[in-house]
C-alpha cells in the first residue's frame, strides 16, 4: 500500500507521508485501515546510549502517534508490539487511547501455546521428537515443559511455551537453546555491566515489582530487573494479592542457563567468551571426585574478578561467581542453598557416585565454613546415602580477590 499511495511524497517528514496514505487509502477503497507496528520500540532500545539519536527517534514516533489519534476515523484498529513499553508521557502521550494488554488476564495466552494446544495439535510431532531422542512420549513433554514453558503475563495465569523455541524444536527434533541463539539486547548488556544487582536472587525467589513498574520503562532507570522482565529473561512466578506485588524467576531453564552463561564474561573479566571451558572441567572433575583439580579450578575462576576498590561489588562478583558462573551451569545436578532443620548449605552438587556440600566464606576460614555444614546438619538428609559424601570448606580472601582456603572432609 506505501508503494501504492505514498511514493509521491516520499522526501515528506514521516507523520506527514503516513497521514497522506491514510487519506487517500480510505478514499479509494472506501474503507478504514488496520495499522499493525511491530517491535515499534527497536529504534528506541539500540539508541538508547546515544541520548541526542534517542530523543530523535522519540520525536519522530510521538508525531506519528499524534497523526494516529487525530485521524482516528479512518482507523479500524492498531496493534502495537515491543520488547519494552517506554513511558507514556514520552512518545505515548497523544495516543491516549491505547489499550495496555502486557498484564491482563483475558490475553495472558495469546504470545505463546498452552499445554492443551501441545498436546492437541503437535502430537504426532512429540512423538517422533521421542523416538528420535530414544525417549518416551511422556518424558519428552516433561522435558518440552522443563526447557521452554513458564511464561506468565498475568498473575496466576496458565504458563505458555516459548512457540520460536518449542517449533525450532519440534523440526530438529533437539532440546537446545533456539529462542536465546537470537542474541542478548546490547542495552540489557550494558545495564548489567553498570548494575550493581545479585544474580542470586533471581532463583531465590526475592525479585519483586509492583504492576505500574512492570509497565513502564524509562531509559534513566538504572534497574536492570524491569528490562530482564519485559525482554524475557523474567517472568511472573508469584503474586502477592495483598501487597499487590508480583515476584519474578526464570521462565525455563533454556532462558536460566543460557542467560547465566552469558553472564560468566561480565563476572570473570574474559572478554574471548572462553570461560565455559572451565565450567566443563569443573564438571569432569566433579563426577571424578577430583578435590584438587576442582579447588584449582575455582583458583583459575576467581583470579578472572576485575579489580575494584568498592567493598560491595566485591561481595556481589564473589555471590554471582559461586552461585551462577559455577554452580547453576551444572544445572542437571546441583542444588543451591538446601534447606535444613538449622539453616541452608550453600551449595549442595549430586552425581550418581557423589554428594558434595559446599559451604564458602568471604575472609573467614575454611574450617569455619567446614564446621558450619557440621553444625547445622546439611549432611543429614544424606545419613543412609550410599554415595561417597564429599565437604568442602572455602575461605575467599577479598583483598586477594582468590580463594585462600580449601579444606575437604
Amino acid at each position: 500500500m506505501g508503494k501504492k499511495y505514498g511514493d509521491e511524497n516520499k522526501n515528506a517528514p514521516l507523520a506527514e507521508r503516513f497521514q497522506t496514505l491514510l487519506v487517500k487509502a480510505n478514499e479509494q477503497t472506501g474503507k478504514r485501515a488496520v495499522v499493525l507496528v511491530d517491535e515499534y520500540d527497536k529504534s528506541l532500545t539500540d539508541t538508547i546510549n546515544d541520548i541526542n539519536l534517542l530523543e530523535h527517534n522519540k520525536a519522530v514516533f510521538k508525531g506519528f502517534f499524534s497523526t494516529l489519534k487525530s485521524y482516528d476515523r479512518y482507523l479500524e484498529f492498531v496493534f502495537l508490539t515491543g520488547v519494552t513499553k517506554f513511558s507514556k508521557v514520552s512518545i505515548f502521550s497523544d495516543l491516549n487511547q491505547l489499550m495496555d494488554i502486557s498484564i491482563t488476564e483475558r490475553y495472558s495466552g495469546i504470545c505463546g501455546i498452552t499445554e492443551k494446544e501441545l498436546r492437541d495439535n503437535f502430537l504426532p510431532e512429540i512423538e517422533a521428537m521421542a523416538q528420535s531422542n530414544r525417549m518416551t512420549t511422556d518424558e519428552c513433554f516433561a522435558e518440552l515443559k522443563r526447557m521452554y514453558d513458564g511464561y506468565h503475563f498475568f498473575e496466576e495465569s496458565e504458563g505458555v511455551y516459548n512457540p520460536f523455541s518449542l517449533l525450532n524444536a519440534l523440526d530438529q527434533k533437539k532440546f537446545l537453546e533456539y529462542w536465546f541463539s537470537t542474541g542478548t539486547p546490547t542495552v540489557l548488556v550494558e545495564k548489567l555491566k553498570s548494575a550493581d544487582f545479585d544474580a542470586k536472587k533471581f532463583t531465590e525467589g526475592t525479585v519483586y515489582a509492583n504492576g505500574n513498574i512492570l509497565s513502564d520503562y524509562r531509559a534513566d532507570n538504572p534497574d536492570p530487573i524491569l528490562l530482564l522482565y519485559q525482554s524475557g529473561y523474567l517472568t511472573i512466578t508469584d503474586y502477592d494479592a495483598r501487597k499487590r506485588r508480583y515476584t519474578l524467576g526464570y521462565p525455563n531453564d533454556e532462558v536460566k542457563y543460557s542467560f547465566i552463561e552469558s553472564l560468566a564474561p561480565l563476572y570473570l573479566h574474559d572478554k574471548s567468551g572462553t570461560s565455559g571451558m572451565d565450567i566443563f572441567s569443573i564438571e569432569d572433575y566433579i563426577d571424578k571426585g577430583d578435590t584438587d583439580s576442582l579447588r584449582d579450578a575455582f583458583i583459575s575462576l576467581f583470579s578472572r574478578l576485575p579489580y575494584t576498590t568498592d567493598e560491595k561489588p566485591v561481595e556481589q562478583n564473589f555471590q554471582n561467581v559461586i552461585y551462577y558462573i559455577v554452580f547453576m551451569l551444572l544445572g542437571q545436578y546441583v542444588h543451591t542453598e538446601i534447606h535444613s532443620a538449622k539453616g541452608r548449605a550453600d551449595c549442595i552438587v549430586e552425581t550418581d557416585e557423589y554428594v558434595y556440600i559446599f559451604e564458602f566464606k568471604r575472609d573467614g576460614s575454611a574450617d569455619e565454613a567446614l564446621r558450619q555444614t557440621e553444625d547445622m546438619g546439611y549432611d543429614k538428609p544424606y545419613a543412609s546415602d550410599k554415595r561417597t559424601l564429599i565437604r568442602i570448606g572455602a575461605n575467599f580472601d577479598s583483598k586477594e580477590r582468590t580463594i585462600s582456603e580449601w579444606k575437604v572432609a
